[in-house]
């Protein structure tokens, strides 16, 4: 039973795969974070330089939302772990597959389902 669909030993496997990508994320952060202190305490002097650092500060801001957004799907995918939903698509109940989530461990559809929504989105895109 253990080497069933989403049973202990691959629970385990995504639990800890989802922990450690975690902590990098956090660990990045943490860096970018006192990158973006030591660079704002510095004076720069000519405009060019000044718009560079800013332009990297934004980006750099911009790096951090992603971040955020992920380590909210990271915590949602090990909820589900917890509540036995992980592995299975939102939208059809079907297995999303182990490689499909060994690739994107937060995924929530399988790739039926998730080609079916980017359609759906392309042609709301068109149709505005």
């Amino acid at each position: 039973m253990d080497d069933a669909y989403m049973g202990l030993r691959q629970l385990a496997y995504f639990r800890q795969k989802l922990l450690d990508w975690r902590q990098t994320l956090l660990t990045e952060t943490q860096e970018a974070l006192m990158q973006l202190k030591d660079g704002s305490q510095r004076d720069v002097g000519d405009e060019v330089d000044r718009a560079s650092r800013e332009a990297s500060q934004t980006l750099e801001l911009r790096t951090r939302e992603r971040c955020r957004k992920l380590l909210a799907k990271i915590d949602a995918a090990l909820a589900r772990i917890e509540d036995g939903s992980y592995g299975w698509c939102e939208e059809t109940g079907e297995p999303i597959g182990l490689a499909r989530l060994d690739a994107r461990p937060v995924a929530t559809l399988c790739v039926e389902a998730q080609e079916r929504r980017e359609l759906r989105e392309r042609q709301a895109g068109r149709s505005r």
